[in-house]
């Protein structure tokens, strides 16, 4: 062997070894603060929404109060800078100048906690993955040996933040590969997986359980016509959520005063959780109140009033927490009204067509569709819902309706909320 080609095979030893060393590291650093920040979020949100059920006051004053203080943090302790969510990834993917400075550690963990945990209609998933893909990007900087993998290194942490939020490793690959990289590479697969096979281990150590105990018996094929109806609808409701968000952030953008885009906010905010408490921070807090006995509810006038109140409020309240200075994205909203719009679609299938569909399957298929849908990631949506339920029951028909849903929305509407730019639109 030349000693060139030795020298080459010895660099790319350690090249290999010193990846590996770094994705192992990025893996458990990004599952703690994954792992963390949702123990904290749960504690806090289910405190001080339990303080609101009792007293309404603190429905007025809990949002205020959440983004009044993020707004302190961010002008005095994050240098006076909004967060972009995951389209900051994308700036940092796509420019080798760009970089995700370490700030974003904790000015996404600490925003994403005071907005959930004070009312704000998002969730913690979108600040999850910012802040893991920061990680990926500092380890980047410190080490010139890793200035061509910084895309590796950041799908690296994403993934490994992905796994740890939603106990699904398979999804924490998928979503770094369908939104994030969109391309695989020896060193992606190598650092990825490494990543997450970390995050992992360490959510197992832990004993994290599943975000959602059910119990699926089976599904019938008679019922597929139907998941595919419930697709279409996912899919169109997908469109209306990234149509509220372009829109109401460009309404706020135009307010120069943050004093009035946070009270304006705040009242919205207010005002919607007086009306609707189901709309309170992440909303899984009703979700699995309707998933202790599903088939037990029955359509009413004023239960159909209530679930259209929440798949028409929902999209906007959302909206207006993120352009008010709350800190998340679409994913929790996503699942929230994914599961309420198959929870109405089975109950109208079943009293007004005899269907005799069941209701627990179409809240669990509706959020995978609804997610596939607004993220256009149907196979991040698939293994992501089958593990936050734990169950691979209905692995097919989620899988064929995630595809439905994502094509409905392409369809109707090329952009999602993290690939639309004001530029692109005429």
């Amino acid at each position: 062997m030349s000693k060139t080609a030795l020298i080459r095979k010895n660099y790319k030893l350690i090249k290999f070894q010193k990846l590996s060393i770094v994705s192992a590291l990025i893996g458990f650093l990004c599952a703690f603060m994954s792992v963390s920040l949702k123990r904290l979020t749960e504690h806090y949100e289910e405190i001080l929404f339990h303080k609101a059920s009792l007293n309404w006051v603190f429905f007025l004053i809990f949002p205020l109060v959440g983004l009044s203080v993020i707004y302190f943090l961010r002008s005095y302790l994050f240098k006076k800078k909004e967060n972009k969510g995951i389209k900051e990834i994308f700036e940092a993917r796509d420019s080798k100048a760009k970089k995700l400075p370490v700030y974003k550690i904790p000015s996404h963990f600490f925003n994403g906690l005071l907005t959930v945990a004070f009312g704000g209609s998002t969730g913690i998933e979108v600040s999850t993955v910012v802040a893991s893909a920061a990680i990926g990007s500092v380890a980047q900087q410190k080490e010139n040996l890793f200035k061509r993998h910084k895309t590796e290194l950041i799908c690296a942490g994403i993934a490994a933040g992905i796994t740890a939020l939603f106990s699904s490793p398979v999804a924490g690959i998928l979503f770094s590969f369908e939104v994030i990289s969109r391309k695989v590479t020896k060193t992606f697969a190598l650092t990825t997986v490494l990543a997450v096979a970390v995050a992992y281990s360490f959510i197992l150590v832990l004993d994290e359980q599943p975000l959602f105990q059910v119990s699926v018996s089976n599904w019938h094929l008679y019922a597929l016509p139907y998941f595919l109806l419930l697709g279409v609808l996912a899919g169109v409701n997908s469109v209306y959520l990234t149509k509220a968000v372009i829109y109401i952030k460009k309404k706020f953008a135009a307010i120069e005063k943050h004093s009035v885009k946070i009270i304006t906010g705040s009242v919205i905010i207010s005002t919607s959780l007086l009306v609707l408490p189901q709309l309170y921070g992440e909303g899984y807090h009703a979700v699995k109140t309707i998933f202790t006995n599903p088939d037990s509810i029955v359509l009413t006038t004023s239960f159909t009033i209530t679930m259209l109140g929440i798949l028409f409020l929902k999209p906007i309240i959302t909206s207006v927490t993120l352009a008010s200075g709350g800190d998340g994205g679409v994913f929790a909203p996503s699942m929230f009204i994914g599961a309420f719009l198959g929870l109405l679609t089975a109950l109208v299938l079943n009293t007004f067509f005899e269907a005799n569909v069941i209701p627990l399957n179409f809240m669990i298929i509706g959020m995978a569709a609804m997610l596939s849908a607004s993220i256009h990631a149907p196979f991040t949506a698939l293994f992501l819902i089958c593990g936050l339920v734990n169950d691979y029951t209905l692995f097919f028909p989620i899988l064929v309706v995630c595809l439905v849903s994502k094509t409905t929305a392409k369809l109707i509407y090329p952009y999602t909320v993290y690939t639309f730019q004001p530029n692109t639109v005429k």
